[in-house]
């Protein structure tokens, strides 16, 4: 098998040729089709999520077949075509998982981080953390669901049921959002870096009611407002932004320090909090309503070998939608 291997943050990934592992009990072995970059692939590349197990290969927006089954896989069989997430196990025993919130789980594994994700042409993966995707033809367009998708579907939930949503961050996982939004009823009102004028075109083309910059106001309050950017700066300005009893959903797994602000922006029953991981239940809920809403990422696709390169375009914004790398075909 081949895998980009990270062996020290602030390095570049590396190439390698490894032995392809065998699935233990409970364990598949998947060939990847494909696995979209993730904005948390580049926190633990740049040393801004602390202690990943390294060596690591990144990656936790994987798609693949199945290849091999471990010992106990009752639910899969060898051929099928499944994803895997960020989260890719839990515990099971802690209060957390269970009172249902296994996303808060104390003694979690994370693909790409904890455990070797994606960026390879085969991994392991916990059967119970691996999602049927029978109904999903393409895995290039499949892979950003998997995290972009599953965090911003999770993120809208704890944003409530109001009309007006907006999105700061117009990457990947808020224009998979914006569709869900837009199918839902809701209007959206997107927020880019300033003069970022193609995604705000972009966001305008998947249906939009408002695109601006983030050093913008909304032309009226905001019922929600959901932070993908990593830009603790975001936060007063999404307070400001949303009506009273408004809420500011922080999406991320990381950001920057958040500035001191008035109580003001805060007062007047207004509420911040955060999204951390998933639980297997968004995935379920979210890939059964994404086929139904229509929803089409936009990716700019990679051959595996230049996860480097998609890597750096991420980082310094250089496409729309989601990257997605592609390991080289079965010989």
């Amino acid at each position: 098998m081949q895998a980009m291997v990270l062996h020290q943050i602030h390095q570049p990934l590396v190439l390698e040729q490894r032995i392809t592992p065998t699935p233990g009990p409970g364990e598949i072995l998947l060939r990847v089709e494909a696995c979209a970059v993730c904005r948390t692939d580049l926190h633990v590349v740049d040393g801004e999520l602390p202690h990943p197990r390294l060596p690591i290969v990144p990656g936790h927006e994987i798609v693949g077949r199945v290849e091999a089954l471990g010992m106990g896989i009752d639910a899969l069989k060898l051929g099928d075509r499944v994803g895997v997430p960020w989260l890719g196990h839990t515990c099971g025993v802690c209060p957390y998982c269970q009172d249902q919130h296994e996303n808060l789980c104390d003694q979690p594994i994370f693909t790409g981080y904890m455990r070797d994700g994606g960026f390879a042409t085969h991994v392991i993966a916990d059967a119970a953390f691996a999602f049927p995707l029978a109904g999903f033809e393409d895995p290039v367009a499949a892979a950003p669901l998997l995290c972009a998708g599953l965090i911003g579907w999770r993120s809208l939930k704890l944003a409530g049921d109001g009309g007006r949503i907006g999105l700061y961050g117009f990457g990947a996982a808020a224009h998979i959002l914006a569709q869900v939004c837009q199918w839902q009823g809701r209007e959206v009102y997107a927020f880019t870096r300033p003069g970022d004028t193609a995604a705000q075109r972009q966001a305008l083309a998947l249906g939009a009611r408002w695109a601006g910059g983030s050093d913008d106001s909304p032309p009226q309050p905001l019922d929600a407002a959901i932070i993908f950017a990593p830009v603790g700066a975001l936060v007063p300005a999404a307070l400001r932004a949303v009506r009273k009893g408004g809420r500011v959903i922080c999406g991320g797994i990381h950001m920057s320090d958040i500035p001191q602000f008035p109580y003001d922006l805060l007062w007047e029953e207004r509420q911040l909090a955060s999204v951390a991981n998933l639980t297997r239940q968004d995935a379920v809920e979210f890939l059964e309503i994404a086929p139904q809403a229509g929803v089409k990422p936009t990716t700019t696709v990679y051959p595996l070998e230049r996860a480097n390169q998609a890597l750096d375009d991420l980082r310094h914004g250089r496409f729309q939608g989601a990257a997605v790398l592609v390991p080289p075909a079965a010989g």
